[in-house]
């Protein structure tokens, strides 16, 4: 008979003989979580919410010999081709494992909330839309997407807005995904997807430059080597915008121990996920000006409990097509993403940046707050 974890509203309990009356650490309850060994009763998301009451932050043995013999090397070894392993890994698992939490829209990132109510293909769309506004994007200016995921900001922009764009990534399936969509949308002549890594993209000057949430994927040592390519790529008067997940600066132990799990059952090699003061002093090290910085952490937390949902709702035919232990790890994945974003831990920042020269115009940021402000609340 399996052991359960009771998290009803009056008093969430553990099975105290697993633990000889002692709090299981996070770590062991993730392992003994995704293997069936322990089950929890009721709303995963929710009995986390109240974790502390029974499980415990404390590092395993087996954390430090994976921080030392998995960690450690995956942040020193970013070439092309570990780097490729690690993204086709996560990304090439399969289109329709993603669908199953993404939805139809297929977007991989933060979306921007109006009310908590949204929908997630809403909250989506509006992110498009908040993108498009804040790089102030033209009918016929040059896009360049890097880490453009499925495409859809891609076809996007160039079926919305008029754009240009091109998107890259490293995983062929996404790239197939989103290739067959601008076919079907119609926009093969101003978007497409090159299927290359980021430090192959060719030396070419662009209008704009998105970068949603691929730059931790650089890793820290080629973060600014990384920031400086962007630059380089960027018209004079181009504008960049970045969003990128991170951390806070005073980590606690519950994050330090989310941070491991990431990296080492979700995310591994993504290891620049830094505090907001690690990426503007390399931004402004590369030559950039940072326009503004928006936390979208709150969002986060909403996007990643949309997908948490979905994900239950799918759970039959996950199961049936990538196995128990799969549906459990991102079940984890997706419940414990949710109360951390809400709670600070990890986050998201959204920033614009032009080149820091002094011919850039810069009045051309008078009455933007006034735009995204009516457009915010449309």
């Amino acid at each position: 008979m399996q052991p359960a974890l009771q998290p009803t509203a009056a008093s969430p309990s553990i099975d105290l003989a697993l633990t000889n009356g002692r709090k299981l650490p996070m770590s062991t309850f993730v392992e003994r979580y995704i293997t069936g060994e322990i089950k929890v009763r009721g709303d995963l998301q929710a009995f986390l919410r109240r974790k502390e009451e029974f499980l415990s932050h404390r590092l395993t043995l087996d954390q430090m010999k994976f921080l030392v013999g998995g960690f450690i090397p995956s942040v020193l070894v970013h070439t092309p081709a570990a780097d490729k392993k690690t993204v086709t890994f996560h990304y090439d698992r399969g289109n329709d494992f993603f669908q199953a939490f993404l939805g139809e829209v297929m977007i991989y990132t933060s979306a921007f909330f109006q009310t908590q109510d949204d929908t997630l293909e809403d909250a989506q769309r509006r992110k498009l839309e908040v993108v498009a506004e804040k790089i102030q994007l033209k009918r016929g200016e040059r896009l360049l997407d890097i880490g453009c995921g499925w495409g859809t900001l891609v076809a996007h922009m160039a079926e919305h807005h008029g754009a240009d764009a091109t998107g890259v990534t490293l995983a062929a399936r996404q790239a197939e995904f989103g290739t067959d969509r601008i076919q079907k949308k119609g926009l093969t002549d101003k978007a497409r997807i090159l299927t290359m890594d980021y430090r192959q993209i060719p030396k070419e000057r662009w209008n704009k430059i998105t970068v949603l949430e691929m730059a931790e994927h650089v890793g820290i040592q080629h973060f600014q080597k990384f920031m400086r390519q962007l630059n380089s790529m960027l018209e004079d008067d181009g504008l960049l915008f970045l969003q990128i997940a991170g951390l806070r600066r005073n980590w606690t132990a519950e994050d330090f121990n989310w941070g491991l799990f990431m990296s080492k059952y979700v995310f591994p090699g993504a290891d620049a996920s830094m505090p907001l003061s690690f990426v503007c002093k390399n931004l402004e090290k590369a030559g950039f000006e940072i326009h503004s910085v928006e936390n979208i952490g709150i969002h986060y937390s909403l996007t990643i409990d949309r997908w948490y949902r979905n994900w239950l709702r799918n759970r039959e035919a996950v199961v049936k097509a990538y196995g128990e232990k799969w549906f459990l790890l991102w079940e984890v994945f997706l419940a414990w993403s949710v109360v951390v974003s809400e709670r600070g831990g990890s986050t998201a920042f959204q920033l614009v940046c032009n080149k820091n020269k002094s011919s850039f115009e810069r009045k051309r940021w008078i009455g933007e707050k006034t735009r995204l402000g009516e457009f915010r609340k449309s």
